[in-house]
């Protein structure tokens, strides 16, 4: 009974507890619960979200991956590389920050969390191994490259664009560097030194937590935002009050066309059996083309506020309360540079100093289920898979890794539910999808979790942030957010495990470095080069089972068997060949196999038999047989005989369902190499330079 309550309430094996264990579990919540509140605002910024979100993704979503999943000590919530997985796949959808875009996000956490608790619940976890390490080792590399240069713009306090071209972007990044806001680019580096120095030199002090907190009372202190409002006549460039006139015009007519779509919709629901499909069918043309007319308009309000960012400018002239707004620099002025960071129907909004994070709404988000959409969805489904298989991967290492050092048992399947439920949790509490974190896990284990009561706390303690501590936070700089994710990341660059790969194995080699160029080349598309990675480390395989190991053997001078060609050596004899194929024999590589077969032949023509060494034969397939029969029938006709040594139970069972002893019968067929060669000597004459008589050791095989 207590079996099964555990497979349904996993986290039943935690219990009962010791008050030691009780005592451990508190602190390590607490010391990870210091790095995930201002981690967790930094990842929510870089999945392209109102920083509270991330307090969002940091509360549920934590409890219920810590009660469900498999591992004791894994911190589940918001990390760096599923983070920006949902900003690359939502930004093409929707303005980054917008309504639009968050509900998208939140779709995206209910998408992942069905999918991670569908494979997890059919008992799927093994599918994971579709994503090899070296792919994963290129995308986790260039991903992190990535992640870091997209947070270079809030460094250096300048705009940055949004396109389907990553690199293009970061170039236009570079493009402002002369107009670098100079106390945030000291901010952000004084923040990074301060967290660099704590870590290494106390590494047992919250090094996020301080450089945040100090941050942001120096923010507050020194009054590093500083916004303003003015009217839409305030401006006095005309293109750029063009610009402002088209988008407050193309806003009204987007809020029109989302209520009409609203409107749409219901009546597409509400139709019955009794509505006629040309009805039907008008209906939903209508719907289709109100969508792409209402993705249209948010594309080109995203290019027109890009456009209005980018130039700085100065409030000056007339009579105070009615400023002016001129393009920088020129005349008196107030001594600032401002930009415009927001639109609409009657006010410009200003920002002159450094952004911060601002208001936080307080108390916890609203739960409720995502709104479905049919056509958000599919656009989402491919997108979905990649992050649920990435994400848990993610989680799946880091569980593996601290269960080698705990000596405990991780469950794959388990993980997948608990990490699944983690994501729908998400989803119904406003946030975006979540994983499992290496550094908050690495904090957790260190700080001496013993179970996954540690995470319960962590939960608990951004639960009262939620409540009670999101006014301290308003003044947090951006640039010091953008900091925090450039120094987590800085651990993912692992440029030693693609070198590592490329020796090991040049294929793997090969598929680590296509995916590592692949992702910062289809960037902000990141799912294109995991998936390119996939593929070419998939027809890699493919091409490795296509050809595997086949030679011919000769007596080596040290009494062993070898290549001839590779070692230049002798033939065994001139009236026999002997074949090693080292792999299974299947529809993929009979090809290959017989033409090594008939290699010999040629090369020995003189041969009488072909002795085929079957140790390295672990499987075969109706194609393997078939082969076989066909080798054997075929040589026949030519007087060689063809024979088999070494071979496995399991391929001999094949052969005998396959009645393929009318072809090769049982004499032909040896339970060993030693065997096979012995009968070879005594069929067919002296062996050259081989094994002695019966009894004698067995020759080792050489590649």
């Amino acid at each position: 009974m207590t079996s099964n309550l555990q497979k349904v309430f996993p986290f039943l094996r935690w219990f009962p507890m010791s008050m030691g264990g009780l005592r451990a579990d508190l602190v390590a919540g607490v010391t990870v619960a210091l790095v995930l509140i201002p981690q967790s605002m930094a990842y929510a910024q870089l999945a392209g979200m109102p920083a509270y979100y991330g307090l969002y993704a940091a509360f549920l979503p934590v409890l219920v991956g810590a009660l469900w999943g498999s591992s004791s000590q894994l911190a589940t919530g918001p990390v760096a590389i599923v983070a920006l997985l949902t900003a690359s796949a939502l930004a093409p959808l929707a303005a980054t920050g917008s309504e639009s875009f968050i509900a998208l996000a939140i779709l995206l956490a209910l998408l992942v969390g069905l999918i991670q608790l569908g494979m997890g619940v059919l008992r799927l976890g093994a599918i994971v191994n579709l994503l090899s390490h070296p792919v994963i080792i290129g995308f986790t590399n260039a991903a992190a490259i990535i992640i870091a240069l997209s947070q270079l713009n809030k460094l250096l306090g300048v705009s940055m664009s949004r396109s389907d071209n990553f690199m293009r972007d970061i170039a236009g990044v570079l493009g402002q560097i002369g107009d670098t806001h100079l106390p945030t680019l000291a901010m952000g580096l004084a923040a990074l030194a301060l967290m660099v120095a704590l870590k290494r030199f106390a590494p047992r002090l919250p090094n996020v937590l301080i450089a945040v907190a100090l941050a942001t009372l120096l923010s507050w202190q020194l009054g590093f935002e500083r916004t303003a409002q003015v009217s839409h006549d305030a401006l006095r460039d005309a293109s750029a009050r063009s610009l402002v006139q088209d988008h407050v015009a193309a806003e009204r007519r987007r809020v029109e066309l989302s209520a009409q779509l609203d409107v749409a919709r219901t009546q597409a629901a509400a139709a019955d059996g009794s509505t006629s499909r040309v009805h039907k069918a008008t209906l939903q043309h209508r719907i289709e083309l109100m969508r792409l007319q209402h993705d249209d308009i948010v594309r080109e309000n995203r290019v027109r506020m890009q456009t209005l960012r980018e130039p700085l400018f100065t409030l000056a002239g007339a009579a105070p309360g009615s400023p002016e707004l001129r393009a920088a620099p020129g005349g008196a002025d107030d001594g600032v540079h401002w930009r415009i960071v927001k639109v609409d129907a009657q006010q410009l909004h200003l920002n002159g100093g450094g952004e911060v994070v601002g208001t936080i709404p307080p108390g916890l988000p609203k739960f409720a289920l995502p709104k479905l959409d049919v056509a958000a969805f599919s656009s989402l489904l491919s997108t979905a898979m990649v992050i649920a298989l990435v994400a848990f991967m993610e989680a799946i290492s880091i569980a593996k890794a601290m269960a080698a050092k705990t000596r405990s048992r991780i469950d794959a399947n388990q993980e997948l539910i608990g990490q699944g439920l983690a994501n729908l949790a998400a989803s119904v509490s406003q946030a975006f999808p979540v994983s499992g974190s290496f550094s908050r896990s690495a904090v957790n284990l260190g700080a001496g979790a013993r179970t996954g009561v540690a995470s319960v706390f962590s939960g608990v303690l951004v639960l009262v942030t939620l409540l009670f501590l999101t006014p301290l936070l308003y003044h947090l700089p951006q640039a010091v957010l953008a900091a925090v994710i450039m120094l987590a990341v800085a651990g993912l660059i692992n440029v030693r495990a693609l070198v590592h790969a490329w020796q090991t194995h040049r294929h793997d080699g090969v598929a680590a470095g296509a995916t590592f160029v692949a992702t910062l080349l289809f960037a902000p598309h990141l799912d294109m080069g995991i998936l390119i990675g996939a593929a070419l480390a998939i027809a890699l395989f493919l091409h490795r089972r296509m050809r595997p190991r086949a030679v011919i053997l000769g007596q080596h001078p040290d009494g062993g068997l070898a290549d001839i060609v590779t070692h230049q050596l002798a033939p065994l004899s001139t009236r026999f060949v002997a074949i090693r194929f080292d792999g299974a024999l299947v529809f993929v590589n009979v090809a290959h196999f017989e033409d090594t077969v008939l290699e010999a032949l040629v090369r020995f023509p003189q041969a009488r038999a072909i002795l085929v060494m079957g140790s390295g034969i672990n499987e075969v397939d109706a194609s393997g047989v078939d082969k076989l029969r066909e080798l054997a029938e075929r040589l026949d006709k030519v007087a060689v005989t063809l024979y088999l040594s070494g071979v496995k139970t399991q391929v001999l069972e094949v052969f005998e369902r396959a009645h393929l002893h009318e072809v090769i019968p049982a004499e032909r067929l040896f339970r060993s190499e030693q065997q096979g060669l012995q009968a070879m000597h005594s069929r067919y004459g002296e062996v050259a330079g081989g094994p002695g008589p019966a009894g004698a050791t067995d020759p080792v095989a050489r590649s």
